[in-house]
Order: C-alpha cells, then sequence, then structure tokens
C-alpha cells in the first residue's frame, strides 16, 4: 500500500508548518528538499507557434467563458499547468503565498492544524499520514489512514492537493471542518478543528530503563540537527549506555540537516547520493568521528524520505539495528526554483541511493526485525504507553543484548 501512495508532507499544516516544508500542514516538505538554492530568474523560451497557441485559448476564454476572467488568474492556471503536465505529483507550482508558506514551515512554525497528509494513488484520496503530537488535528481525534474528502464542506481530491492544504490552513482560533471516511467506520465523519500557530519541536528525548536513551525526530527542518546534538549531550551526561533513534511517522525533511545528524551516527563514509537524469552523481560523506554506543532504530510506513536516508545509512554501515515495519519508499529529490514574481516551482531533479546503492524508491526499507503494532493499537502511536508499544520494547530489547554483548567484548 505505501508504494501507491504519494506523500507530500501537505500536512494540514504545512513539513509542510506556521505554513510549512519536508510538507506538512497545509503542506509540507515531504519529499527530501536539497540545499533549496536560488537559481536565479528563469525565463520560458517557447517559439511563436506554442505561444500563440497559448495566447489563442487565452483570448477564446476571456471571450466567451460564462464568468469574468482576470489575465492574472489565467496565467497563474497557465504556469501551474506547465508543472503538472510532467506527471509527477512533486514537481508543482506555488504562488506566492504558498512558497512564503512554505518556506515559513522550514523554520518550524506555520498555522494550521497540524497534521501530515499524502495522496494514496489507488483512490486519489488525501490520506493522513499522520497528526503531530499535541496538534490540533490530533486532539481533534484525526488519525494515520484517515481519507479526507472535504473541506468545509468543499469536496477535494489528491490531483488538487495544494488546494485542499490551502484550505485547511488558517489563522489561528479560526475553525474548519474536515470531513474524513475511516476503515471500518460506515459514513463519513465531519470533524471541526480548531486552528492554532504550530510550532513544531521536532526532537525529544528521555531516558528509558535507566541507561537506554532516546531521542524521537518527528521530522528534519533547520533546527533539528542543532536540537539532536543537544539532546544527544544531554543523553551522554547522564551515562547511557544504548541509544533508540525513533523516526517513526516521520515524513523526511531538509536533506543537508539529516545529512548532519547521520555524521553522527556512522563512520567515516557515504551517507547518501543522488543521481540526476544525466546520471550525474552528487555525495554526502561523513566524516570519522561517530558515536560508539549501541543503537537501534525504529521506522514504519510513515518513515519516508530523508528519514530513509538516516536509517539506510545506519543499516548498510552496520550501526545500529532496524526494528519495526517496512519504511514508506520515497527515494526523491526536489528542489525549489524561485521566480522573479515571489512565487516558485519545486521540480523533482534525481533520485537518491544508500550508501550500498539501494534505491529505496515505491519500495522502502525492510527492518532488521519485523514487528508491527497489534491492530487494535494502531492510531497515534504517540498515545500509547510505554508497556503497550511493543516496537518500542522490542527496540529496547535489542539494544540491551547490545550493550551486554558490547561489555563482553
Amino acid at each position: 500500500m505505501n508504494s501507491r501512495r504519494k506523500i507530500f508532507v501537505g500536512a494540514i499544516i504545512l513539513v509542510v508548518i506556521t505554513s510549512f516544508t519536508t510538507f506538512v500542514a497545509t503542506s509540507f516538505l515531504y519529499f527530501v528538499f536539497g540545499n533549496l538554492p536560488f537559481f536565479g530568474i528563469f525565463k520560458m523560451q517557447w517559439n511563436n507557434e506554442e505561444y500563440n497557441k497559448l495566447n489563442q485559448v487565452k483570448e477564446i476564454i476571456k471571450k466567451y467563458y460564462i464568468e469574468p476572467v482576470e489575465d492574472e488568474q489565467l496565467m497563474e492556471g497557465a504556469v501551474a499547468g506547465v508543472a503538472a503536465a510532467v506527471g509527477d505529483p512533486y514537481t508543482t507550482y506555488m504562488d506566492k503565498k504558498a512558497y512564503d508558506d512554505f518556506m515559513a514551515q522550514t523554520h518550524g512554525s506555520y498555522g494550521g492544524i497540524g497534521v501530515v497528509v499524502s495522496v494514496d494513488s489507488e483512490d486519489n484520496l488525501i490520506t493522513v499520514v499522520a497528526p503531530f503530537e499535541g496538534s490540533p488535528g490530533e486532539k481533534a481525534g484525526i488519525k494515520p489512514g484517515d481519507k479526507i474528502i472535504k473541506v468545509d464542506g468543499k469536496e477535494v481530491w489528491g490531483d488538487k492537493y495544494e488546494e485542499a492544504v490551502n484550505m485547511m490552513r488558517g489563522p489561528k482560533g479560526t475553525e474548519v471542518t474536515i470531513t474524513i471516511i475511516r476503515e471500518g467506520i460506515t459514513n463519513p465523519m465531519d470533524i471541526t478543528i480548531k486552528r492554532d500557530d504550530i510550532v513544531l519541536q521536532t526532537v525529544k528525548h528521555k531516558v528509558l530503563n535507566g541507561d537506554i536513551g532516546y531521542i524521537r525526530i518527528s521530522m528534519f527542518d533547520e533546527k533539528t540537527a542543532k536540537d539532536f546534538d543537544n539532546a544527544l549531550d544531554e543523553l551522554y551526561k547522564k551515562n547511557i549506555k544504548g541509544l533508540i533513534i525513533d523516526l517513526r511517522d516521520n515524513p523526511g525533511g531538509v536533506l543537508n540537516v539529516v545529512a548532519k545528524i547521520t555524521d553522527r551516527l556512522v563512520p567515516e563514509g557515504l551517507i547518501v547520493y543522488t543521481e540526476d537524469k544525466n546520471k550525474q552523481r552528487n555525495a554526502l560523506y561523513s566524516d570519522k568521528e561517530e558515536i560508539d554506543i549501541p543503537m537501534a532504530i525504529l521506522v514504519n510506513g510513515g518513515s519516508a524520505s530523508a528519514s530513509e536516508i538516516l536509517a539506510g545509512a545506519v543499516k548498510d554501515h552496520g550501526k545500529g539495528i532496524l526494528v519495526g515495519t517496512r519504511t514508506y519508499g520515497k527515494g526523491l529529490v526536489q528542489t525549489l526554483f524561485p521566480l522573479s514574481d515571489g512565487s516558485a516551482v519545486k521540480v523533482t531533479i534525481s533520485k537518491y541511493f544508500t550508501p550500498n546503492g539501494t534505491s529505496i524508491q515505491g519500495v522502502g526499507i525492510e527492518p532488521d526485525i519485523v514487528i508491527d503494532l497489534p491492530e487494535e493499537l494502531k492510531g497515534s502511536i504517540w498515545e500509547l504507553s510505554e508497556e503497550e508499544d511493543v516496537q518500542l520494547q522490542k527496540a529496547i530489547e535489542v539494544v540491551k543484548e547490545q550493550v551486554l554483548n558490547y561489555a563482553g567484548q
């Protein structure tokens, strides 16, 4: 099922944050981003015949369409159509507002309901990957797997996901009604959610069982690498003997951020490489410094994109054991190209590969130890107690075994 979905960290928040990146709540960054460089202003070079055809259509619409139409409206639609014509759900045009919201999210805040969404290509429905912990969406009862069919009474579909995400965004204190269908429930459900300013704390940490460090990363935004370093330093001060990194329901984020974190975990060598349509490769490498501690990585079907880069590097370098279920399978890289009027186009420019040369696009990464949650406990994993979370308990068991073996060497 995972391979059939297209994840848009459109979250209704938009990882996509006050409006956001890698995308979320209302749009998210859910693909690996790239370094978001400014590529300058691009001018479309069409020949006269192509331009005349476009102009003819514009004039016909303006003359005969039943309602008045502004030139700007037609131009925006034409530009969006150029991006959509390639048939890639990750290659999209963003108007100025959408672009501003998207970039705000990369800094960790946005106005919305705090839900990560994707598009299921099997039914073209906008599907909840996961609500952010403590978000308005989670508090209102939105759960992973919910299918959003209406926003404020208007039908929404996957091929218009950005429009749907924009509808779910909005100022703090305003309300939006989401109509969902949920497996096991016959009739659609209306859920009214009060929007809030979504400020994402992407890194949380604690000590488990006295000496096992635990770090959960909910996504990779511009603050995540620094917050991860701080969390790791705090855990070391508490004399941890092993480490669990929880990437479950982490939809991805900024490429250079996940590379910085992965560099802390693996030995000197390749972290990830990308390959474009001309087979041109670009690689990111780790240095000699690495943490020397038994480690497990928790993953599931909501672990996508940048999360899979980290998990893949740890697995290929033999630095830790992956526990959970198969990851999402998002192995594409997008880059943003700003345009002269403040809008932008986001384009898929390459695929990425793990250090061993494995492409996870549409396939995902199989954990070393496969363990799923019981059906009755599926939903928001963050609502589970430590005892109920059998995946976490297995990770603790795995790390403890490594600690014992490590001590015996």
